[in-house]
């Protein structure tokens, strides 16, 4: 049995497996007859659609349950809904906001478990990430990736990913908003040499994929002011865009606070990949759970 809590629970040929899956439109029915128990401690569009479109062409049915309905540590402990749900469901799905919930989901439950995201990762959105750009490109060989922002569990599951696949990495964030010791350490040993650049016109310089995200997320809203202030030279605007190379694309994971992180020039521009890259979120989870539940995939 595997779970899939941070990206780095993969090998690199495992990743490129599942991405092989994720594009395929003949993948077994594992969950045909079956439940997945998809816990949301944190509401969300893109990911709960996603996953739960991935559970149904895969066979299953998706019982989606929410914090006020299930209360991790509130209600019952993340051990004993691991134990509870797995005796309900083939798999289970958690988006949560602290880490040690979905480790401790996992450790306790007797089928898989997927981080559908926590605070210290977003393994999905980058399993999304590399489809996204391999479809793009044809490849991931020789690929450089921006990421301009806030570094944040978006960038650290990207920036291991792409440690494992081989592409290069580059960060350029206000100071105080960078990666901590523990973030540097996790992507040096995924192979991942990250390259700190704090002048995002150099950063994104020659790059062949710019990404972003939100400089505020949920549960940050009372740090929006202080937040955009900080942020205010890292938008990515038509002229950073120029920046890249010629081919080169942009990312967000969405939603998107339009004018900040962003315009609605590069948003919708030419270079825009986002909605492909939003729909890719359901192909990937739905390579990972058949990945996941049937080893003959592996």
């Amino acid at each position: 049995m595997r779970h899939l809590l941070e990206i780095d629970d993969l090998g690199a040929d495992e990743l490129r497996t599942i991405l092989d899956l994720s594009e395929r439109a003949d993948l077994p029915r594992v969950l045909d007859g079956q439940g997945a128990m998809l816990l949301f401690e944190k509401p969300s569009a893109r990911t709960r659609t996603s996953m739960e479109m991935a559970v149904v062409q895969l066979g299953g049915h998706p019982v989606t349950l929410r914090n006020e309905e299930v209360g991790i540590d509130r209600r019952e402990s993340a051990e004993d809904l691991g134990r509870l749900l797995s005796g309900y469901g083939a798999v289970i799905g958690a988006r949560v906001f602290e880490h040690h919930k979905v480790e401790r989901l996992a450790a306790a439950a007797s089928v898989p478990v997927v981080n559908l995201l926590s605070d210290e990762a977003h393994p999905v959105q980058a399993l999304a990430d590399l489809l996204t750009v391999r479809q793009e490109f044809g490849t991931l060989d020789g690929v450089v990736i921006t990421y301009v922002g806030d570094a944040n569990n978006v960038a650290r599951s990207l920036g291991v990913a792409c440690g494992l696949m081989g592409l290069e990495f580059r960060v350029s964030n206000p100071p105080g908003y960078d990666f901590d010791a523990a973030s540097l350490d996790r992507l040096r040993n995924a192979g991942c040499e990250v390259v700190l650049e704090p002048d995002p016109v150099l950063a994104v310089k020659g790059a062949d994929v710019v990404y972003t995200d939100a400089w505020y997320s949920m549960g940050q809203e009372e740090e929006q002011a202080v937040r955009t202030a900080a942020f205010a030279d890292w938008r990515v605007d038509e002229a950073l865009m120029a920046q890249a190379s010629d081919r080169a694309i942009f990312l967000h994971c969405l939603p998107a606070h339009r004018g900040d992180e962003a315009t609605d020039a590069v948003l919708d521009g030419p270079s825009s990949r986002i909605w492909p890259q939003a729909y890719n979120r359901m192909h990937t989870k739905r390579g990972l759970l058949a990945w996941l539940l049937d080893e003959r995939l592996r």
